[in-house]
């Protein structure tokens, strides 16, 4: 299992690398995070059932890096936070319940049962499973009913590895601190350390590795250079977000096409806006709230969101509404995705109070179309084409709600036998529920050559594929492999595979 002394220390992409590692070497890897909190989720299959659920995008791009299916079993609980009602848990795929955070801590027991059960799913048929920790163990404040951490580790009997980010500064710091914090129980679980996203020369560090095995009694299982090449992997929460929202405008902005896509409160899945961020020919600007929409793009894209009618709120208050105005006033295009799909409309009508008060908002009013919030969620993947152009499509679906009216018979995807979204009578303002499209090179040329003719870009499909080789051609040069494998007890194993 690994574990971090923080947020954001890379525990996902590591654990991603690291599948892919174990994988070439001709193994069956699984993995798992027994909690995780994001609203960036991605669709899996229901071992067992018809139909699919959700788990954090994390695990799927970690089962993918295993070159497996993803299954709800690889995180079996998910918090997806939203407005008043604090967030939505889902449970092995499924929406389990609703909590805010101190209450959430009292249901955490509740959930050990599904995690370990989930656990023992996922490891049947595995030659090893790679478990990702939640946060921090030094958190000792949730200690107590932890489902995430040391209280999975504790009752699955899984060895630990403590991962420190040398970037944020205090490296020594963290690691010793967590040792030292930790009861003895916990201490024991750890079997080691790894140092992340170090800049420079490796061996500048070695003194500071006789440091920390000094104060801990722990060794090194390696230190992993800064990789360039992990940015273009999907972020997971919403600090990864924070840095890409203070990133902006960092590169060459030259001749591009300004894309804009206003960072919503509770936006969800931004990480399909991955496939834009790469594309040489775009400039994409992720607005910080506070902070007006360029004056100069050439599309606004609505993001999807976890709370569409406290974000409607939230981008009136902004100002982002007028800005939109403008905007569509100079002949601007917009896409809205899922929840900015729903903002787009007349109105969004939330009668059960599901994501709040009862109730219902005036929406934007470009499209002629109204969105019903019901408690039935949709959850699949889908592909298709987009009508206008013929060009595929493919991705997922995660959301509530029905959306319906007379722009919708002028729909903007063809998904199998059914259509999706809608598109305004001049043709500029446009809207769907699937998640991803920007993946499909085709659909990214085809739109964006309606918006510049000579617009000439990448017509591949943005895949993952060889960074999670590079990731992984890394992780074998500055990573102890068989020594994890060691401290697993499986080093046989590996052996016997590699040869």
């Amino acid at each position: 299992m690994f574990q971090g002394t923080g947020s954001d220390v890379g525990k996902t992409v590591l654990v991603a690398g690291l599948c892919r590692v174990l994988s070439n070497r001709g193994m069956i890897v699984r993995p798992f995070k027994p909690q995780n909190m994001s609203n960036n989720a991605a669709v899996a299959a229901i071992p067992g059932e018809e139909g699919e659920g959700e788990i954090g995008r994390g695990q799927w791009l970690q089962a993918f890096a295993c070159r497996v299916q993803p299954s709800v079993h690889m995180n079996p609980v998910l918090l997806k936070p939203q407005s008043e009602t604090g967030s939505q848990i889902i449970v092995q795929g499924k929406v389990w319940g609703q909590a805010k955070g101190r209450d959430y801590q009292h249901l955490k027991p509740q959930l050990l049962d599904a995690v370990m059960e989930s656990f023992a799913n996922v490891c049947e048929g595995a030659d090893i499973v790679l478990v990702e920790g939640a946060g921090s163990p030094g958190e000792i404040n949730l200690r107590t009913g932890d489902i995430a951490n040391m209280g999975f580790a504790t009752k699955a009997g899984v060895p630990v590895v403590l991962i420190g980010d040398i970037d944020r500064g205090g490296v020594i710091a963290s690691l010793a601190g967590t040792h030292t914090i930790l009861d003895n129980e916990d201490r024991a679980m750890i079997k080691g350390f790894i140092i992340n996203k170090f800049r420079g020369d490796v061996t500048l560090f070695d003194e500071g590795l006789r440091q920390v095995a000094k104060f801990t009694g722990w060794p090194s299982f390696g230190v992993v250079p800064w990789l360039d090449e992990v940015r273009k992997l999907p972020a997971e929460d919403s600090v990864a977000l924070d840095k890409i929202v203070r990133d902006n405008g960092l590169n060459d902005r030259t001749n591009r096409v300004k894309i804009a896509v206003p960072v919503l409160g509770h936006i969800a899945n931004y990480d399909e806006f991955d496939p834009l961020i790469a594309e040489p020919g775009i400039e994409l600007v992720m607005v910080a709230q506070g902070s007006p929409l360029p004056d100069d793009a050439a599309m606004v894209i609505l993001p999807g969101t976890k709370s569409t009618i406290a974000d409607l709120i939230a981008f009136r208050d902004n100002g982002w509404d007028r800005d939109l105005a403008v905007h569509v006033e100079r002949g601007g295009r917009v896409i809205g995705i899922c929840g900015g799909y729903q903002m787009l409309g007349r109105k969004v009508r939330d009668p059960l109070g599901i994501e709040g008060k009862a109730g219902e908002i005036e929406g934007l009013g470009y499209l002629e179309v109204e969105t019903i919030l019901s408690p039935q969620k949709t959850v699949k993947n889908s592909k298709g084409k987009f009508i206008a152009s013929g060009a595929g499509v493919a991705g997922y679906e995660i959301h509530l709600g029905e959306t319906s009216g007379p722009d919708c018979h002028r729909p903007m995807l063809e998904l199998g036998i059914r259509k999706d979204g809608a598109i305004s009578a001049d043709g500029k303002i446009m809207g769907c529920y699937l998640h991803g499209l920007f993946v499909s090179g085709q659909f990214r040329q085809a739109l964006l050559r309606s918006i510049r003719a000579s617009f000439d870009g990448s017509s591949d499909d943005h895949s993952i594929e060889d960074v999670l080789n590079d990731l992984a051609a890394a992780l074998e040069q500055h990573v102890d492999i068989d020594g994890l494998a060691d401290k697993a007890a499986i080093v046989g194993l590996i052996s016997r595979n590699r040869d």
